[in-house]
C-alpha cells in the first residue's frame, strides 16, 4: 500500500489496513492534531524543496487538491442527510465527512498529500440509518471491496474482518502542480437500498416432495424455474434459462485435476476443443464460482443432483471444483470450495478440497446472466490465482453496509430483501420441531415487536440460508455477532444478529433427497451446506 510520510511523529500512530493491527485509542486522540501538524510540515517541506520533481512535475509550496462530487439517490430520488466519508488509505484515517444536501449532492476538495513519490489514495463510502449503498463511477476511479478491519477496536477480544464496498480514488499524476489542474471527478454516485428494492431474486431449490408442513416443498419459495430450464445450443454449449449462464455441454471433457490446473484448463478453452463450435476463444470461459456451481443443482435429484432431462453429457457424481477459495487470509488459501454432485454437499474436509493435492472434476462456464434471476457475487475479492473468483467477481456485487436493523427484532438483507429473525439462538430443536415452532412464531416471541403473526415466518430453504454468506469472511458466526467500536468506544456497527452461535449447524427446510432422514444445514462458521440427521438438535434462523 502506498503511504504518504509526513513526519516520524505521524508514522507511529498509523495502522496498516488488512493486517488487523490495533491502534491505541490514546494515540487516535492525538491523531487529528498530528494530522494537522503533518500537513503543516508537508507544506513546509514542499516550499523548501521546490526544485525537486516527481514524474516531471515540480513540487510547489501550494497544497494541490482534487475535486470529487456525486449524488446519493434512493429509487431515483435524491437522498438528503446521508454521510459520505473520505478515508485516506495512506494513513488509515478519515480525512473528512460530508452530508448530502436536499438534492442528494456532496462534494470534497481533497489534498493530493504527496511526499515526492506517494500520491494520496482515498476510499469513499456512504452511511445513513435504514439504508445500504452501492457506488457507481466513471473514469478516474474504481469501485472495489476493501478490508477496513484495522481502523476499529472490535470488542477487545477478537478481531473480525469488516469489508466495505467503496469508490477508490487515487490522486492524478499531475496532482503535485497546481499549474496543471486535474479534471474534477464528478459522478461519484451512490444508490441506496432498504430491502424494498432488492438486487437479486433467489431461485426455488427444485424440491417438490414435502416431508412436513412448513418445509421447503410445502412453502415453494423462490423464483419458479422456466418451463424449459436448459437449452442445448447445438454448438457444444448449454444455456441455463434460469440464470442465463452458458455451460460447457460436456461436463467430463477435462480430466480431474488440481485447482490451479483447473483454472488454467478452463481459461484456455476455445472453439474446437471439447466439442465446441461456438466461436469462443481462449479467455472467455471460466471456472464457476461457488454460487454459479450451486445454481445448477436440483436438490430433489441425486446421482447427479441435476434437473431430470438436462442435456449435459458425462456429468460426474463426484466432486467439482469452484473458483472460490476457502478463506485463508489475504495472503494465501490452501483450500477451495467444491461441491459433490451426487447430492449437492459442499466439500471442505481439508483433503478433498486441497488446492495442490486434490484431483476434482472441472466444468466450464461463461456469460454474465440475463436469465430469470441474477446470481449474487460470492463476496470474494482477494485474488489467489489468475481466473479465480477474486479476479473475476462474477455476479451482483454486495452492498455496504448491506444489513438494515429494523429495531423490532428483525434484520433486512438489502441484497435479497428477505427479513430475518435477529435473535439467532432462540430456536434450538430437532428439524420437525423447529419447523413447527417457526410456523407459530409471532410478535412477542424471540425478541420480536414487529406485529407479525403465526404463519408469517418460515424456516429458510437451502437457497435462502446460503444467500447470507460472504465468502470474504473466515467466520460468519463471529462476524454476525460482532460489534465494531470507534477509537472512542462508540459503536460504529452493532452486531447484525444477536447470539449467532459459532460452530453449530443451522437448519434449512430442504431435505436431502439421497437420504430423507437428513436435512440440509449451513455450518455457522464457514456457511458450507452439509446434511445432518433430522433428529439432531440444531438452531434455526427464521425468515419471511
Amino acid at each position: 500500500m502506498r503511504r504518504a510520510i509526513y513526519s516520524k511523529a505521524i508514522l507511529f500512530v498509523t495502522t496498516r489496513r488488512g493486517t488487523k493491527n490495533k491502534t491505541d485509542p490514546i494515540l487516535w486522540v492525538s491523531f487529528n492534531m498530528l494530522m494537522i501538524l503533518g500537513i503543516v510540515l508537508l507544506l513546509a517541506a514542499c516550499g523548501s524543496h521546490s526544485g525537486d520533481s516527481d514524474g516531471g512535475n515540480s513540487i510547489t509550496g501550494v497544497m494541490p487538491t482534487d475535486s470529487i462530487s456525486g449524488t446519493v439517490k434512493f429509487n431515483g430520488t435524491p437522498l438528503a442527510g446521508a454521510t459520505v466519508t473520505a478515508f485516506v488509505t495512506n494513513t488509515s484515517s478519515v480525512y473528512q465527512v460530508m452530508t448530502t444536501d436536499a438534492n442528494g449532492n456532496y462534494s470534497f476538495s481533497l489534498p493530493a498529500w504527496s511526499n515526492k513519490s506517494a500520491y494520496a489514495d482515498y476510499h469513499l463510502w456512504v452511511n445513513k440509518a435504514g439504508y445500504a449503498f452501492y457506488p457507481s463511477v466513471g473514469n478516474g476511479a474504481t469501485v472495489t471491496r476493501a478490508d477496513h478491519t484495522g481502523q476499529y477496536m472490535g470488542n477487545g477480544i477478537t478481531d473480525i474482518g469488516i469489508y466495505f464496498t467503496v469508490i477508490d480514488y487515487a490522486a492524478l499524476p499531475n496532482a503535485h502542480d497546481p499549474a496543471l489542474p486535474n479534471s474534477p471527478l464528478t459522478g461519484a454516485n451512490f444508490n441506496a437500498y432498504d430491502g424494498s428494492n432488492p438486487l437479486v431474486s433467489l431461485a426455488a431449490t427444485g424440491q417438490t416432495t414435502s416431508y412436513v408442513s412448513g418445509d421447503d416443498a410445502s412453502k415453494q419459495k423462490g423464483v419458479v424455474w422456466p418451463g424449459i430450464r436448459f437449452t442445448d445450443n447445438q454448438n457444444g454449449t448449454v444455456t441455463d434459462n434460469l440464470t442465463g449462464l452458458i455451460w460447457l455441454k460436456n461436463a467430463g471433457c477435462f480430466s480431474p485435476t488440481i485447482w490451479s490446473n483447473a483454472l488454467t484448463d478452463v481459461n484456455q478453452l476455445a472453439s474446437g476443443i471439447c466439442g465446441l463450435t461456438d466461436g469462443s476463444s481462449a479467455g472467455q470461459w471460466r471456472l464457476p464460482n461457488i454460487n454459479e456451481l450451486e445454481s445448477l443443482l436440483d436438490v430433489s435429484a441425486s446421482n447427479p443432483a441435476l434437473p431430470v432431462g438436462n442435456p449435459f453429457t458425462n456429468v460426474s457424481s463426484g466432486i467439482y471444483w469452484s473458483s472460490t477459495s476457502y478463506f485463508g487470509g489475504e495472503t494465501g488459501s490452501s483450500n477451495a470450495w467444491a461441491i459433490r454432485f451426487s447430492d449437492g454437499r459442499y466439500i471442505n474436509d481439508g483433503i478433498s478440497n486441497l488446492k495442490i493435492g486434490s484431483n476434482n472434476a472441472v466444468w466450464a462456464v461463461k456469460g454474465s446472466g440475463g436469465g430469470a434471476i441474477k446470481l449474487q457475487a460470492t463476496g470474494q475479492y482477494v485474488v489467489f490465482a489468475s481466473g479465480d473468483d477474486g479476479s473475476v467477481q462474477s455476479g451482483v456485487p454486495l452492498t455496504y453496509p448491506r444489513w438494515v436493523d429494523n429495531g423490532n427484532g428483525t434484520v433486512t438483507d438489502t441484497i435479497t430483501g428477505l427479513i430475518w429473525l435477529k435473535q439467532a439462538d432462540c430456536i434450538n430443536q430437532s428439524w420437525s420441531s423447529a419447523i413447527a415452532t417457526v410456523n407459530s412464531l409471532a410478535s412477542g416471541q424471540c425478541g420480536l415487536t414487529d406485529g407479525s403473526t403465526a404463519g408469517n415466518w418460515r424456516m429458510p430453504n437451502r437457497n435462502e440460508m446460503q444467500s447470507l454468506s460472504d465468502r470474504a469472511m473466515n467466520n460468519h458466526a463471529d462476524f454476525f455477532d460482532h460489534t465494531y467500536l470507534n477509537w472512542n468506544n462508540t459503536v460504529y456497527q452493532a452486531a447484525i444478529f444477536t447470539n449467532f452461535i459459532a460452530s453449530q449447524y443451522y437448519w434449512t427446510s430442504t431435505t436431502d433427497a439421497t437420504d430423507t432422514s437428513m436435512a440440509w444445514t449451513v455450518y455457522s462458521c464457514d456457511f458450507g451446506l452439509y446434511d445432518v440427521a433430522k433428529i439432531n438438535i440444531g438452531y434455526t434462523l427464521a425468515v419471511r
